[in-house]
Parts: structure tokens; C-alpha cells; sequence
């Protein structure tokens, strides 16, 4: 699929889409063939992509936008209280992505075909 047809079902610029597409290219998840009729496929099938490989491939990005402000505070109860945030940030991050690494983009097919079915009588 050509990244213009994938930028206008997403309603988003273009190139955002080439570079988000080279990313995964580059780690493995992407064919890209240029010329008429090119466009980007999937490298492997579905079962075998990830959520957790398309977010290491999209650099990780942070989960939370919340943290210790000051590293090293001199306050005895906000270096504990910086220390059970970071503890809590690193099991929800942890548990994030045993999910992520659990969920397949054939998982996601499978749930969004469920979504468009109709109600069972």
C-alpha cells in the first residue's frame, strides 16, 4: 500500500507516515518496493509481528509522562516517595510489555473482525 493511500485513511501528513514506515522497515517488519504499483507489505505475517517489535521499532516512547522531578532530593520522604514511583513505573512498564510481546498483529485482526460482527441471537 503506497504511503499516501495509508496517510489519507489515517487523516495524517504523509511523510509522518514514510518515516514512521521506514522505522519499521528498518527493524524487519516492513517491505517497501517503489515504482508503479509499490507501496509498503508486511514482511512477515501477522502471526509473527509483535506489538511489543512495532514499539521497540517506534523507539520505545515514554508511557507515562510523570516522574521523579528531582533526582537526587536532599527530603528523606521524596527520595522515598521518587523510589516507589520509579518501582511502580517499572512493573506497569514491565507489564506493558509482556502484553505488547503476548499481542500478535493477527491478534488485532482477529479483534476488530469480532468488533464488525454482528450481535449473536
Amino acid at each position: 500500500m503506497p504511503s499516501d493511500l495509508i496517510a489519507e485513511m489515517l487523516g495524517i501528513n504523509p511523510g509522518v507516515v514514510r518515516r514512521t514506515m521506514s522505522d519499521l522497515r528498518k527493524a524487519g517488519l516492513l517491505d517497501a518496493a517503489k515504482g508503479h504499483g509499490g507501496g509498503w507489505s508486511l514482511a512477515r505475517p501477522l502471526g509473527d509481528i509483535s506489538l511489543l517489535a512495532v514499539y521497540e521499532a517506534l523507539g520505545e516512547p515514554n508511557l507515562f509522562a510523570l516522574g521523579p522531578v528531582i533526582d537526587s532530593p536532599t527530603c528523606a520522604l521524596e527520595t522515598a516517595a521518587n523510589s516507589s514511583l520509579r518501582e511502580g513505573l517499572g512493573r506497569a512498564t514491565n507489564a506493558f510489555r509482556a502484553h505488547l510481546k503476548a499481542t500478535t498483529l493477527a491478534d488485532l485482526i482477529a479483534n476488530a473482525s469480532l468488533l464488525q460482527s454482528p450481535p449473536q441471537a
